[in-house]
């Protein structure tokens, strides 16, 4: 059974639950506190408000456990917020949180709430049918480097990535029906523990 955890300190933390919940093999775990961090295959940063997420990774003291459990090849995936979180540059903010993809990141990007749209797409290497996409002041990533590897982009800006074990994407796939994204992480997870 792979155990996939979701950074419980704020934002959509049980909706990704759900999502899991539905995929055969997978237990999804909430995670708070360092010690939760040894007890999981992968984690999940979810979508939400990245300053708040990253002032109480901070406030928590688990960002040296995260960081290190991502060196040693755990699989991390961060939808809209969590993008920002795993992002070595923010081009309108000067605060890094985690720092572990090369990608620079720009903050709510598609605007406010009141910006927030929903659209369809083929992702090949994740799916084999178009699959729905939903923004809510999204960011989107403006350059890719060092081996990160643009999966989707829509209008000419990335919003999809992959680097090694790492995923991040600008929109949130637990507010859908589609579970094309959940499952790929999950792959992702497996293999990773299978080494």
């Amino acid at each position: 059974m792979l155990r996939i955890g979701i950074l419980g300190l704020q934002g959509s933390v049980i909706e990704h639950e759900l999502m899991l919940e539905r995929l055969d093999g997978v237990e999804p775990v909430q995670v708070k506190v360092k010690a939760d961090f040894d007890k999981i295959d992968g984690l999940i940063l979810p979508g939400g408000e990245s300053t708040t997420i990253g002032r109480l990774i901070s406030d928590y003291d688990l960002k040296g456990k995260i960081t290190q459990r991502a060196n040693a090849g755990m699989p991390i995936w961060g939808t809209c917020a969590g993008m920002i979180l795993l992002a070595k540059h923010i081009i309108n903010d000067d605060k890094v949180h985690l720092g572990l993809m090369d990608i620079y990141v720009r903050r709510n990007a598609y605007g406010s709430q009141l910006d927030s749209f929903k659209t369809d797409m083929l992702i090949p290497k994740v799916a084999g049918h178009p699959i729905p996409l939903v923004f809510i002041r999204a960011p989107y990533v403006e350059k890719a480097e060092d081996g990160a590897e643009v999966l989707a982009e829509l209008d000419g800006k990335i919003i999809a990535v992959r680097q090694g074990n790492m995923l991040a994407t600008s929109f949130h796939p637990e507010l859908t029906d589609d579970l094309s994204f959940h499952r790929y992480f999950a792959d992702i997870v497996k293999k990773a523990a299978v080494r």
